[in-house]
């Protein structure tokens, strides 16, 4: 039965109209931020390859006066009383279904309380963890989390308690068909990636940041974008091309999170690239991203609950990124992967398996086998286990992956070092200049002097051969631009070697590279 409104003047069509919002007069109405939202389905977004966007089926759209208009047009009968004269003059009231003005509706949306008013945590795309270890995966609302299950696929109910059967079952489907036949670099790399497909799911029950994900290969065609398809695909992706400048890659950021998606992807980066960015190391290590909204003057602030990853061919890290990432490496030793002989893999054709929704329930549904078993045990930790602001992320999901005997978590963490192009650089520039002069302190001057070629005939000859520092574009720095950047690398170790810094008798800034050999 639609729900009857009445207006009158300005002020008692704002109180009625707030009331009626505040008792539940629209349906799939929430709070969110202060603000009302409402749930619509959102037509297409199925996704016909593993790098294309594949967005979550509903989206929460703030409630704007046009569209309180039009929902209140749809949902309830909202009239005011008029009065008139009747053939005999006699004065009578009649009902008028009207919508009330801009300016009433603009005042009733205006206030960012709403007693009553469920409040919206996010949407998922796919069942998540309690944090009391129970399974969220009924879909629609749920109160005990303020998260919304918008599943992409119709998933049956997963057992609470799954049986030893049902337990192996998951582990032969997922180990034993659907990453078969990847060409993982090593254990680690495979046991990463599955950290990594499990990690939405356990995201609010574990209360941890999650690190940046590296997904690179060898090789082109080496099965990157289907790994990147497997969260992708569950919980909802966006696929971006790589923003090289700060200022893009932060406003492509800010934008994305405006997006119903679990997983954003930077895919395909050009081979050989250097991630190196500030605006991506702020953001993994956020709780919360906040920013300026496009197009207009005034900040947004929302929750980081993305998984963030990117792919590539012979991909680099810089900066603080290396211990901010998760690597998984495919080589596939081959010079056309492509040409792969499929007719005995697990599952043939992966790439286009992935995308079809009836697969994508297999594949959620074994996974969610696999977390319930391990919760049923406790959720166990390992302990040992460090990364920086990601411990507790490492820990839980190192402790899944060990009471299900997938060995090699976080074990090619070293690889990620040497990948890692400002260790690199500074390692082989200490490591020299400690072989040139021992710990005898320097000016920058002296140093930078130090640096100069030699003539040899009509050949120049570089002593350091190569390995002095140089600044972004390639170029030897002046004298206090390096002073500046030995300050700015003070104490901190690159491999076996550390820049110390100091003043000589005479006041003047001086610097050494020291060596330890452990």
């Amino acid at each position: 039965m639609t729900e009857r409104l009445k207006i009158g003047t300005g002020p008692e069509s704002i109180r009625a109209l707030k009331a009626s919002l505040v008792d539940g007069l629209l349906p799939d109405t929430y709070v969110s931020g202060g603000a009302l939202v409402h749930m619509e389905a959102v037509s297409g977004g199925v996704a016909a390859a593993a790098d294309e966007d594949s967005l979550l089926p509903v989206s929460a759209s703030t409630i704007t006066p046009a569209r309180l208009a039009g929902l209140l047009a749809e949902h309830a009968y909202v009239y005011r009383i008029k009065s008139r004269k009747d053939e005999q003059g006699n004065p009578t009231t009649y009902e008028e279904e009207a919508t009330p003005s801009r300016e009433v509706l603009s005042s009733v949306l205006a206030g960012k309380t709403w007693p009553g008013v469920p409040g919206l945590r996010g949407i998922i795309g796919a069942p998540v963890l309690r944090r009391d270890g129970t399974l969220l995966q009924a879909p629609g609302y749920d109160p005990a989390t303020g998260f919304y299950l918008a599943s992409k696929v119709a998933l049956p109910a997963v057992p609470e308690a799954p049986t030893a059967e049902q337990v192996a079952e998951a582990r032969r489907f997922l180990l034993g068909r659907f990453l078969r036949d990847f060409p993982w670099a090593s254990a680690a790399d495979r046991a990463n990636y599955i950290a990594l497909l499990a990690t939405p799911i356990l995201r609010h029950f574990t209360r941890s940041l999650t690190p940046f994900a590296l997904i690179d290969a060898t090789m082109p065609s080496s099965g990157k974008s289907i790994l990147t398809a497997g969260p992708g695909m569950l919980y909802g992706q966006r696929v971006m091309p790589w923003a090289y400048a700060e200022e893009e890659l932060r406003k492509s950021i800010t934008a994305v999170f405006a997006e119903q998606v679990g997983v954003v992807i930077w895919d395909n980066l050009a081979e050989g690239t250097v991630i190196d960015s500030p605006t991506l190391a702020l953001l993994v290590t956020a709780g919360e991203w906040s920013d300026r909204q496009l197009g207009a003057s005034r900040n947004i602030a929302t929750a980081n609950d993305r998984l963030w990853m990117a792919t590539g061919n012979n991909l680099q890290v810089g900066g603080d990124m290396a211990s901010r990432t998760v690597r998984v490496h495919l080589d596939p030793d081959m010079p056309r992967p492509e040409l792969r002989d499929q007719s005995g893999f697990g599952i043939p054709h992966l790439d286009q398996w992935i995308t079809r929704p009836a697969n994508q329930l297999i594949v959620l549904w074994h996974l969610l086998v696999l977390v319930l078993d391990w919760t049923r045990q406790g959720a166990p930790r390992v302990t040992g286990v460090s990364m920086r602001q990601f411990t507790p992320w490492a820990q839980y999901l190192g402790g899944f992956l060990a009471h299900h005997d997938i060995d090699g978590f976080l074990a090619n963490a070293a690889d990620v070092r040497e990948i890692d192009q400002g260790e690199q650089r500074w390692g082989a520039f200490l490591a020299t200049w400690h072989d040139r002069h021992g710990d005898r302190p320097m000016t920058a001057a002296e140093l930078r002097s130090d640096a100069e070629p030699t003539h040899f005939g009509s050949d120049l000859h570089d002593p350091w051969d190569g390995q002095f520092i140089t600044t972004d574009s390639g170029r030897l720095p002046n004298p206090l631009h390096l002073g500046k950047l030995l300050t700015g690398q003070s104490g901190r170790w690159r491999g076996q070697y550390v820049v110390r810094t100091g003043t000589n008798d005479r006041g003047r800034a001086v610097y050494w590279a020291e060596h330890r050999d452990d």
